[in-house]
């Protein structure tokens, strides 16, 4: 197994504005962006695609949550260390402290700042290399 590419980032997002974006960030910080738009097809991507660089994970998901999902994330061979930030309208501490302690690397309440984003983006995925 690979490690993460460093090009690509993983966006688990189902409302259509807000994918693009953060497609619209990432790219401009030199990512290769894959979307999933539903908790199935994130399971999808996870179980048969190379652990990318970053993962942008919603909560609330058609389908598969994003604590499930993180879960998957992190019993995935090759994904365990993959900086997962949460990004989320849930704003309440009980939902914050579970992401952290579920895996996620960093958790973001919307709607966020891009530039704040861009910021965390940064030093997640410059803490990996």
């Amino acid at each position: 197994m690979t490690g993460p590419n460093p090009r690509i980032a993983l966006v688990v997002e189902d409302d259509d504005q807000i994918a693009y974006l953060l497609r619209f960030i990432l790219e401009r910080e030199g990512f290769k962006v894959e979307l999933a738009s539903d908790g199935r097809v994130a399971q999808d991507l996870i179980a048969h695609g190379a652990p990318p660089a970053l993962v942008l994970l919603d909560v609330m998901l058609p389908f598969v949550d994003g604590y499930q999902l993180l879960a998957t994330i992190r019993a995935k061979d090759g994904w365990e260390n993959v900086p997962v930030l949460m990004l989320t309208a849930k704003s309440q501490e009980k939902d914050i402290v579970r992401a952290l302690d579920s895996g996620a690397a960093d958790y973001m309440v919307k709607p966020f700042k891009p530039d704040e984003l861009r910021s965390r983006v940064k030093r997640l995925v410059k803490e990996v290399k």
